[in-house]
């Protein structure tokens, strides 16, 4: 079972659908318009996790920021701060408490992952799409990674009106987590320091 803290981190993959756009079509269009057209986008999202069997759950809350292609920032706030920043050629993830940084390449890091769709990735290609019932006042697409190997089951996307409003990712444990947003501005102007990464003094630094 993926440990929960690590969950969090893992939910850049968390990443990675975050966004706002028209939904007056069927969701899995709203999907394909999003990865078409959106290229930038800011917004603070609460995140829960929760384990395999439904009983464990952790919260946290942040902020998020991506710009086409291949950087994004999430910035957890609560209740640890922790930063996971992607430049264009790696992802980088620190722990503050730790004082510990990980590094991997930007390939490797995101494959057929949620993420890989924030940083350009093929939805036809790479994923398999379906739009699911209405549910919580919210309409949803399904994308499922054709990649049978990967550290995900299926990212699902909740929309309402024009704006995205959720975004659940199930790995494949059965492990769950869910991002809720708040005031999503999609192609507004990121400041590109966001997405440079500096190692702090003193942190460990781990390269995978």
């Amino acid at each position: 079972m993926m440990p929960l803290r690590r969950g969090l981190a893992g939910a850049i993959a968390g990443l990675g659908l975050a966004l706002a756009f028209a939904a007056s079509a069927a969701p899995v269009d709203t999907l394909r318009e999003f990865v078409r057209d959106v290229k930038t986008g800011h917004a603070q999202f609460t995140q829960t996790v929760t384990s395999p069997d439904g009983v464990k759950k952790k919260t946290s809350s942040g902020s998020f920021d991506f710009a086409r292609p291949n950087r994004f920032r999430f910035a957890y706030a609560k209740p640890f701060e922790q930063t996971i920043v992607a430049d264009g050629e790696k992802v980088w993830i620190h722990d503050a408490d730790l004082n510990q940084v990980s590094s991997r390449k930007l390939g490797q890091a995101l494959g057929a992952t949620p993420a890989a769709l924030l940083a350009g990735g093929s939805l036809e290609r790479d994923f398999d799409l379906a739009n699911l019932p209405a549910k919580d006042g919210l309409e949803w697409a399904e994308a499922r990674p054709k990649a049978k190997d990967g550290a995900f089951q299926a990212v699902r996307v909740g929309f309402k009106g024009s704006e995205l409003a959720a975004l659940e990712i199930i790995d494949t444990s059965g492990q769950k987590s869910l991002l809720r947003f708040n005031g999503f501005a999609a192609n507004t102007p990121v400041n590109a320091e966001a997405f440079r990464f500096k190692v702090p003094a003193g942190a460990d630094v781990i390269e995978q």
